[in-house]
């Protein structure tokens, strides 16, 4: 079924997934403690269902995962940048059993030193947070393969960086492959990256591969559990604060962003309010936004998330005051575009359709293959187009078409 309903919206997917569980409107609407009457309404594209709580509570219901209802994965598009082998080539590389167990043989060519390794992990660190993401896809698998070379055949103080440096290509495959749809292969990233560097006893690196985690744990709906990792990474990471570094303070701030997402996903106002307080706190020391080891941390990026975590606890009235006045163009690309959904969303649900259309398309041109792969971007223009009385406009057909989300 995924991947063959690309053209539907999330409401619709509901339904389809409703008919076929043989349940009724009232049947499947009480299920999750709503009405008939909403549920009809979110069928037939008339109320938005863009909060993942309640795209969560009916994928539980009807038995199915969340990617199934936001229609994940999209297919990765063959560009000059991808080339041909993308998400397949990745995951074959996620299967290499020499990362499990190194057996010897090992390879014919010499392994990267530390120094071309940490210029080669820095530069596709970098691609990612440009949001190009097929370039960053199709390069992984042989930065995964090298890093494990290295981490495999140096020893002593360069064996320990050259792990540290596999832990961050994981990290970055795991942070990729979220963005993507692909939760279970960020999964065994993350894990892979973890088990690579715990030999090292870096908190550092430990700390930044912990957020992983958690965003594989958002992409399969399972917020309680990302909240309880935030606390045991924080925790994990506190006895380092006395001395820590911005590198490290900027890690432990962002997971409590990750960490405040996954609570207000979880409707737990309280402990969303609690998380953005610590990383506001984290942030005031750091004194400034910054990029330590790629984390985009600072004030900006926790005003960003007050607007994220608003919008998904159902706060409009917040995400639409705060949401456009967060000047965020000193930040990557990919925390731009990311926080320019939110305020499509929240225009859109305000009924500021054209606010939201015109914030869109903006996203779109300066970031084309993130605004495709977000289920945020795919969902408002398909509805947009279902709404649209009479025959909708060309610019709003042409962008469904490249979301490819329309025939």
């Amino acid at each position: 079924m995924r991947g063959t309903t690309t053209t539907l919206t999330i409401g619709e997917r509901v339904a389809w997934y409703r008919r076929r569980r043989g349940l009724s409107q009232e049947v499947l609407a009480g299920l999750i403690g709503r009405t008939a009457d909403w549920l009809g309404k979110v069928e037939n594209n008339r109320i938005d269902l863009d909060r993942l709580s309640v795209i969560k509570s009916l994928a539980e219901a009807l038995d199915i995962s969340l990617g199934d209802l936001l229609g994940e994965p999209a297919l990765l598009d063959w560009t000059t940048d991808s080339g041909t082998h993308t998400v397949p080539a990745l995951r074959a590389a996620l299967m290499n059993y020499r990362a499990l167990a190194p057996l010897g043989g090992g390879t014919d060519t010499e392994p990267p030193s530390i120094a071309v390794l940490r210029k080669e992990v820095g530069a596709l660190w970098d691609a990612y947070q440009d949001s190009r993401f097929g370039y960053v896809t199709s390069r992984l698998p042989d930065l995964l393969h090298r890093a494990q070379d290295a981490a495999d055949h140096h020893d002593g103080d360069d064996q320990d960086d050259a792990r540290r440096l596999l832990g961050l290509a994981y990290q970055l495959a795991a942070t990729q492959l979220t963005k993507l749809g692909e939760s279970d292969l960020a999964w065994i990233a993350a894990d892979r990256g973890l088990s690579a560097v715990r030999p090292t006893g870096d908190p550092l690196i430990t700390g930044s591969l912990f957020r992983s985690v958690g965003h594989a744990l958002h992409a399969t709906g399972r917020y309680t559990d990302a909240v309880r990792l935030t606390e045991d990474a924080a925790g994990y990471l506190e006895p380092h604060l006395s001395q820590a570094t911005l590198a490290l303070l900027s890690v432990y701030g962002t997971l409590f962003l990750s960490g405040c997402m996954a609570a207000a996903r979880a409707n737990d106002a309280a402990t969303t309010r609690t998380f953005l307080a610590a990383a506001d706190q984290a942030a005031g020391k750091l004194g400034a936004d910054a990029n330590h080891l790629w984390t985009a941390f600072g004030p900006t990026n926790v005003a960003i998330h007050r607007v994220a975590t608003a919008a998904e606890l159902g706060d409009l009235q917040v995400a639409i005051d705060l949401g456009p006045r967060v000047d965020t163009t000193g930040l990557p690309m990919e925390r731009r575009v990311r926080h320019a959904l939110e305020v499509a969303r929240a225009y859109s649900s305000w009924n500021r359709v054209d606010d939201a259309q015109a914030m869109l398309l903006d996203a779109e041109q300066m970031a084309p293959e993130q605004v495709r792969h977000h289920f945020l971007s795919r969902q408002l223009a398909l509805t947009w187009v279902r709404r649209q009385r009479g025959k909708p406009s060309t610019e709003l057909v042409s962008l469904a078409r490249r979301l490819k989300v329309l025939d």
